[in-house]
């Protein structure tokens, strides 16, 4: 069972992540379809495409595009499966719509995509607590080694060019490798900033 252009993947787990674990309560945190925050991104490949080699391979983990598993209601107020829906619980996904991919229990970077860690706002006159358009670089590509850009590096990056992801309990933003734009040197007093509820989900 093998489509031509697209991979064919299940989700792991539910389908939404709609309850916290706190102690030995399950909190419900959304009884909604509509919110793509809730979606769940992680998915094993089934069957990869005919049409070209990756270096993804059945079996494999990987982090997608919250519309893959997403739900929605038509115009009727019916509620139907997304486009991607294949069968039996599982879907068809494009290769763009692959952000990560899990190798040797490591997660890697796929195509274009990189993933940067928000860092603490040391300006006590401002009120968000992270810094705007600056982080710590925590998943590269070949694209961003190339001019000399790699995990750990202090970037800055583009606004609206990022998505909120929880990987490994931490909050990271992806983006494409053009969003990121400068590399900063460090000064010495950044601290990663993770809220306590990705740590928790």
């Amino acid at each position: 069972m093998n489509s031509v252009y697209d991979f064919i993947v299940e989700p792991i787990g539910e389908r939404y992540n709609n309850t916290l674990k706190i102690n030995d309560k399950n909190l419900i945190l959304n009884s909604s379809i509509e919110s793509f925050k809730f979606i769940n991104k992680k998915a094993k490949v089934i069957s990869v495409p005919l049409a070209y080699k990756t270096l993804i391979k059945i079996g494999d983990e990987i982090i997608i595009h919250h519309n893959v598993f997403r739900r929605y209601y038509d115009i009727r107020g019916k509620e139907k499966n997304s486009s991607k829906y294949f069968k039996d619980n599982l879907y068809f996904c494009q290769i763009d719509q692959i952000y990560l991919h899990k190798k040797n229990s490591e997660w890697k970077a796929f195509g274009d995509r990189c993933f940067v860690k928000p860092i603490l706002n040391n300006d006590y006159l401002k009120q968000d607590k992270e810094q705007s358009l600056i982080g710590i670089l925590k998943y590269d590509n070949s694209s961003l080694n190339a001019l000399d850009i790699s995990s750990g590096d202090l970037v800055g990056f583009t606004p609206n060019g990022e998505w909120e992801f929880i990987i490994n309990n931490e909050r990271l933003y992806c983006m494409k490798s053009n969003d990121i734009v400068i590399k900063y040197e460090y000064k010495g007093d950044e601290v990663e900033y993770n809220p306590g509820w990705a740590v928790s989900s």
